[in-house]
């Protein structure tokens, strides 16, 4: 139990948990859109996006100067259930909607 209540420990913070739910919805993505998205600064961004990595919840790739993130294979079938769960249940949240919103207008300034 200790796993799965570390890996829930990662994802009760609300930044984090928006975060997860936005790669589960669009997949690979941008530091310089989720900062859009979430209309909150990279450094941000990036601590809990490190933070994620860590736990193993996210992998990176990095791209020219842009660094991108993706969600981790699922690991378990709790795992599993829960990227299934934030596509699935959390995608028509107001706030999900709003950043879903931002992240399509959203583009990274060269």
């Amino acid at each position: 139990m200790e796993n799965e209540a570390a890996f829930f420990k990662v994802l009760a913070d609300p930044i984090r948990l928006r975060l997860a739910v936005l790669l589960s919805i669009q997949g690979e993505t941008c530091v310089c859109q989720l900062v859009e998205a979430l209309e909150t600064p990279q450094y941000t961004i990036s601590r809990h996006l490190g933070i994620m990595r860590s736990a193993g919840l996210v992998e990176q790739r990095r791209q020219g100067t842009w660094m991108y993130y993706k969600l981790s294979e699922a690991r378990n079938r709790l795992e599993e259930c829960l990227q299934e769960c934030f596509r699935d249940c959390l995608a028509d949240h107001k706030t999900v909607k709003t950043d879903m919103k931002r992240l399509s207008k959203a583009t990274c300034q060269k």
